[in-house]
């Protein structure tokens, strides 16, 4: 994907649109997404084996956020290119995997809050 961006990568599609260079663009993704890969290790550690339920719901909230992460990259990548390409019908997916964010970050309170009343069922 890097070498098929151009030199600056424009963001924004406006009267004075928004560049970044494809180096900065690169180390920057590749920081944020290694430090949010990081914190599955980081969350393994923290949490025993007891605590397999948060630990669960970490790892498919780090899942969601990858998704997020491979298609924000990808629609850059779509944007700048030189093809004509009706990138508009990419903000689906983009919204999309921003509501799995949204919706996987409300799931684990209202697990907790599940368990916390309803009291943990005997298997």
């Amino acid at each position: 994907m890097y070498a098929s961006l151009p030199q600056d990568i424009m963001i924004e599609d406006a009267e004075k649109p928004a560049t970044i260079s494809r180096e900065v663009l690169f180390y920057s993704v590749l920081a944020i997404v290694g430090l949010v890969n990081v914190l599955v290790f980081v969350v393994a550690k923290l949490f025993t084996e007891e605590q397999t339920d948060f630990k669960s719901w970490f790892y498919g909230f780090v899942t969601a956020l990858n998704l997020f992460f491979v298609t924000v990259i990808n629609f850059l990548g779509v944007f700048n290119s030189g093809e004509r390409f009706d990138y508009s019908n990419l903000g689906i997916l983009i919204y999309g995997s921003i509501g799995l964010i949204v919706l996987w970050s409300l799931g684990w309170p209202v697990y907790a809050l599940s368990r916390k009343f309803l009291g943990k069922q005997s298997v």
